[in-house]
């Protein structure tokens, strides 16, 4: 059975070293030792000035939307993880979706302006499958506009845009550490800022606004991480060069073997460094996916359709609003297995069972 994805996992002995000094302390979360010391490493790593190590990639972009004291509407896209357009509910703000660049399947910002009105206050956006988005043009718009920027980078550890991470665009940027990433902590997120009083703002609101042991600086929530968790980032940090070479190995291979299929994978943003986080396909139609799903599930080989339904259109708590590349797109857009252990046969296997069903 070849999984979609399979979370990296470091030897159980680099993991459980950092366990006995857990129990020597018996300091298991509130920001322990391991978790400060991620935080260290993790700034160093990415060549950042700031950032917060959180519960998950969804608590990140709450704090974000908190720390910015955003209220009315937020433009964001509709091709993205449920937890973009949830998190501006949950806030209290209203979602405003903009259709989709047919090339990037990233927020297009030549649609933004329109959908700007008296009670819009930022721009939400997602860098997919960590494709960097047109962040000069949004950046402009946002200044134009005075909207706060604030990227869900979830999928974008590592990337770095014009030789900056990727992160130390907009506001505020957040990425996910879940178990499924390329990068991870088993649960986990960052939430990144240039501004230090900004970032001082979220620390206090990670631990429940506490800025003493009786004393209050914000509305908070409990965003915190464990030492349990820390302990895992740190334990596979030191294995990401290898992680990022065995997954552009298996990317290149599939870009090799799948010359002659039809379908397209999404057109990188040209400044911008790949991290090779997923492997998606746009297939010239949904029938054609779906006989291709088809043919590698009989097979145990399991895809993901990532991300289908666009949000624009399914989501109870919303009024749907359709919009045409998103709702076309998000039919035919499919992600292969990609993983560290994933082998180069295995990949081979996949494009020929791809490659037949076209052929036949």
């Amino acid at each position: 059975m070849i999984p979609v994805t399979k979370p990296f996992l470091p030897p159980q002995a680099e993991y459980e070293k950092y366990l006995s000094g857990i129990w020597k302390r018996n300091w298991l979360t509130n920001m322990g030792p391991l978790s400060s010391e991620l935080e260290m490493q993790l700034k160093e790593h990415l060549g950042i000035r700031h950032l917060l190590y959180v519960t998950n990639g969804t608590i990140a972009l709450q704090l974000a939307i908190k720390a910015l004291e955003l209220k009315g509407e937020i433009i964001t896209t509709p091709f993205s993880f449920v937890a973009t357009t949830s998190s501006i509910v949950w806030e209290g703000c209203k979602p405003v979706f903009v259709d989709i660049d047919e090339h990037s399947l990233n927020i297009d910002p030549s649609k933004i302006e329109a959908s700007i009105g008296p009670e819009t206050c930022a721009i939400l956006a997602t860098h997919v499958y960590g494709n960097p988005c047109d962040v000069d043009a949004i950046d402009q718009i946002a200044k134009k506009h005075k909207l706060k920027v604030i990227y869900d980078a979830a999928h974008a550890f590592g990337v770095k845009l014009k030789e900056k991470a990727v992160f130390d665009f907009g506001d505020i940027a957040t990425c996910s550490l879940h178990a499924t990433k390329l990068y991870h902590s088993v649960e986990g997120g960052l939430v990144m800022t240039k501004d230090p009083l900004l970032l001082k703002k979220m620390a206090y609101m990670r631990n429940f606004g506490f800025n003493g042991p009786e004393a209050f600086a914000e509305l908070g929530i409990n965003g915190k991480n464990s030492e349990f968790h820390a302990a895992m980032g740190l334990a596979n940090l030191p294995h990401v060069k290898k992680i990022h070479a065995q997954r552009k190995a298996l990317t290149e291979r599939y870009d090799k073997v799948l010359r002659n299929l039809k379908a397209r994978k999404p057109e990188w943003q040209k400044d911008a460094s790949l991290n090779y986080a997923y492997y998606p396909l746009v297939f010239d139609t949904e029938e054609q996916l779906l006989k291709s799903m088809a043919r590698l599930q009989a097979n145990e080989i399991f895809t993901r359709r990532y991300f289908y339904p666009s949000l624009a259109t399914t989501l109870p708590y919303l009024q749907a609003k359709p919009l045409p590349l998103t709702d076309a797109i998000s039919k035919r857009v499919l992600c292969l297995p990609l993983y560290s252990d994933l082998s180069l046969e295995e990949v081979e296997l996949i494009g020929r069972l791809l490659l037949r069903v076209q052929n036949n």
